[in-house]
């Protein structure tokens, strides 16, 4: 008897194995075993995933929406894409239109990875019902945009676990070469030292980010949906934005290592503001003359909308006092366009992103001495050599207050392209069978303190 026990227990935890392999095996690299599906795509995000081609993707792309302009634009934006003269793409598109657009997903599920960019409202909700049928997601940020979003996606990722699917979010702010390189120097303790702690007023991390409302993507003037500006659609700028300045606080303060919500993170403060849109603006970047109806009673005096989609915060991530704020502005000015702060504080040194007038509004790193700088600069000599063997041709630069990093212009390949970088990213993921293993808690943790920042400033 207990033989046989000992062969049914050994036999079930084989056949649970091998299903955990099998589910985390079922991608090779294979021409074209990745079959995508579309999710109501309401904003420009959705298509720049398929700006180009990956050989692992089948052409074939099948997307289920709600008839509506959102859903017309999605479209004509691929088929930009494949109809232009450089590197032309050549998706086919399987549209399904229709109210019951999710029901209907599910009950199709004709691909294995869901792609969802759009009308944050009902994302998660999107994200939940993928995972629970099987289905991986690489989802746009946000994944929520509020307390009751944050407690559902926690339920998804337990969801994907269970299942053996992978939930990954498309932080595109990690392929930006200064970023990257802002991530290489304070890693190395001969130049940067440690990461101080700094205070609630002097935060040892700051990232400060400004955004235009009206912008150019893909060499044409943007048209924003019109539920953009309902912040309950949309979310709030300090859980949208924000969600990639709280993500590079993370992966550059503390690489490859798990963030725990409940024991890492303490909210210190968090404000929000609006920036005030008039109904010329709304129909420049909407092309509707007027403001749907659910916005009447939010109208000012002017007739303009106040939109809550700025925010600050200031909070502990173990330990370490960071601030980030996100700021968005209606239209860049002529030769302008949306800018990055970034600083991280060392006690041999500060490595600083800045992207303002004086470097042509294009992000430019420094590197800045807090003590003698003929050390700094001793240091500085001794690592680049090995900093230039895996990114060839960057150069120091001295400046009056330290130096500046010189990037050759190949490495600076634009918002757009960083798309198809994550999308690179997570094939590789897929083939693999999992995430690093620190991602899950850091995304857990990242919309924690999103969300929890959003409550403290609404109260």
């Amino acid at each position: 008897m207990i033989r046989v026990l000992f062969i049914v227990i050994t036999s079930l935890a084989i056949f649970s194995c091998s299903n955990q392999r099998e589910a985390h095996m079922q991608f090779t690299g294979a021409k074209g075993e990745v079959k995508l599906i579309t999710i109501n795509p309401g904003h420009f995000h959705a298509a720049l995933v398929q700006k180009v081609m990956y050989d692992q993707v089948s052409p074939t792309v099948f997307v289920f929406a709600p008839e509506g302009s959102d859903l017309d634009d999605h479209l004509n934006r691929i088929e930009g894409f494949n109809t232009r003269q450089d590197n032309p793409t050549s998706w086919k598109e399987k549209v399904y239109k229709g109210p019951d657009f999710l029901e209907k997903l599910i009950a199709k599920k004709p691909g294995n990875v869901l792609v969802t960019s759009g009308n944050n409202l009902k994302k998660t909700e999107y994200i939940k019902s993928a995972v629970d049928a099987g289905i991986n997601v690489l989802a746009d940020k946000p994944m929520c945009i509020n307390a009751e979003g944050f407690e559902l996606l926690k339920s998804a990722f337990e969801s994907a676990e269970r299942n053996g699917v992978l939930l990954y979010d498309i932080m595109t702010e990690r392929y930006e070469i200064t970023t990257i390189l802002q991530k290489e120097f304070a890693a190395i303790p001969e130049v940067f030292g440690e990461l101080l702690p700094g205070t609630p007023d002097d935060p040892a991390v700051t990232k400060e980010s400004v955004h235009h409302v009206f912008k150019y993507v893909a060499g044409n003037p943007i048209k924003r949906p019109v539920w953009y500006f309902d912040v309950t659609q949309q979310g709030e700028g300090m859980v949208d934005v924000a969600t990639h300045l709280v993500d590079l606080v993370m992966w550059e303060c503390f690489p490859e290592q798990i963030i725990d919500f409940r024991e890492d993170i303490q909210m210190l403060s968090a404000r929000h503001w609006p920036t005030i849109v008039n109904q010329q603006q709304f129909e420049k970047v909407t092309r509707q003359s007027e403001f749907p109806d659910y916005f009447k009673d939010d109208l000012d005096e002017n007739g303009a909308l106040p939109c809550f989609c700025n925010g600050e915060m200031t909070y502990k991530i173990k330990g370490i006092n960071a601030k980030v704020s996100v700021i968005w502005n209606f239209e860049a000015p002529e030769g302008t366009g949306d800018t990055h702060y970034s600083i991280m504080k060392g006690s041999k040194a500060n490595v600083i992103i800045r992207q303002g007038k004086t470097e042509n509004y294009k992000p430019k790193l420094y590197i800045e001495s807090v003590g003698p700088e003929k050390g700094l600069k001793s240091a500085l000599e001794n690592v680049m050599a090995v900093l230039q063997e895996k990114y060839p041709g960057i150069e120091l630069v001295k400046e009056k207050t330290g130096w500046s990093v010189n990037i050759p212009q190949k490495y600076h390949v634009g918002h757009e392209a960083h798309f198809g970088q994550v999308t690179e990213k997570y094939l590789k993921f897929l083939v693999d069978g999992t995430l690093p293993f620190w991602e899950v808690p850091n995304m857990i943790a990242k919309y924690y303190t999103t969300t929890t920042a959003l409550e403290m400033a609404q109260k």
